[in-house]
């Protein structure tokens, strides 16, 4: 359902309260902006994307567009950047709040919720906004739009360095959860001893005794192969997301150290190993990012994600 408007007008509970606008700093770095950043663009460009008369009212798009907005700005996650947002006055003016908030504007997982449903769009039309109510306040001009730079840079992922035995394991886990979702009952799931090997074969690597940790590492190998023939024999027409599941744990399976465009994680299968030659960091998983920015102020006008790490000079 279209998310209720944000103009709630008088009510007598906020007879004595005091309105943002009246107790903040005028000159503050984010009144300045809220006041420049033109927010009816966001509710006729997300307007359609909700259904009227159908399901819960969804929650503003000025509080969405506001709480990304401060994430991007102050590099925070989905998580953080809700916890501040109860105790920052600043953060619940700049998204669209008349008086101060004592409770979460939201869940974290909204958040998530709310960029599949606009999209990478949706994404591009908060940095084209930015652009322009910076080309409104002069600060970016037509001359300086005229030189920029591209480079390439890599995006990572919130994924724990990939390991053989880690990834055997959390493989073998999402397959036992997403069976359990399908009712298949497994011969055995081996939860308990599968947890146990992937702590004897860490302390082992972690002790150097690699030819033990080598052993450890083959049976949790050896369990997931054992969970995909259970479900494959038990289930001929799995769900969607089960056979998605069934294939991210075969790659893993049959995938050599050699290999190219091998898996490093269960829940992001696109994540890619890319090495950009930096001296504190060898490599790093994600997916590669090309950025074009301007020549004078380093202004992002441009931004965009490249699948499969391809060539730096080859777009």
């Amino acid at each position: 359902m279209l998310p209720e408007k944000t103009d709630k007008g008088f009510s007598q509970v906020e007879l004595f309260r005091s309105r943002l606008e009246q107790i903040l700093n005028p000159s503050h770095p984010l009144i300045n902006l809220t006041e420049s950043i033109d927010w009816s663009v966001f509710e006729q460009s997300f307007g359609p994307l909700y259904i009227e008369e159908v399901g819960r009212p969804g929650l503003a798009i000025r509080l969405m567009v506001g709480l990304h907005y401060l994430k991007y700005l102050f590099n925070e996650s989905d998580e953080s950047v809700v916890a501040r947002f109860v105790e920052n006055p600043y953060w619940q003016y700049f998204c669209g709040n008349e008086y101060f908030e004592h409770g979460m504007p939201c869940h974290p997982t909204s958040l998530v919720k709310w960029r599949r449903r606009v999209g990478a769009e949706g994404i591009e039309q908060l940095l084209k906004e930015t652009i322009s109510t910076g080309k409104r306040e002069g600060q970016i001009t037509d001359k300086e739009l005229s030189d920029v730079n591209a480079d390439t840079t890599v995006q990572e992922k919130a994924i724990a360095f990939p390991t053989d035995a880690r990834l055997y394991d959390k493989a073998r886990a999402s397959l036992v959860r997403e069976a359990a979702k399908e009712n298949i009952k497994l011969r055995q799931s081996y939860k308990r001893i599968g947890k146990r090997t992937l702590r004897e074969q860490g302390a082992l690597a972690a002790a150097r005794q690699y030819k033990k940790a080598k052993k450890a590492t083959k049976k949790l190998k050896i369990y997931l192969g054992r969970v995909i023939r259970d479900i494959e024999r038990k289930c001929g027409n799995p769900s969607a997301r089960l056979a998605e599941l069934l294939e991210i744990a075969k790659r893993i399976e049959q995938q050599q150290r050699a290999d190219h465009h091998k898996i490093y994680s269960v829940h992001s299968p696109e994540v890619e190993c890319i090495g950009k030659g930096k001296a504190h960091k060898k490599y790093e998983f994600g997916c590669k990012v090309g950025v074009v920015t301007t020549s004078n102020n380093n202004w992002v006008v441009g931004i965009d994600a490249f699948t499969g790490n391809p060539y730096d000079g080859q777009r």
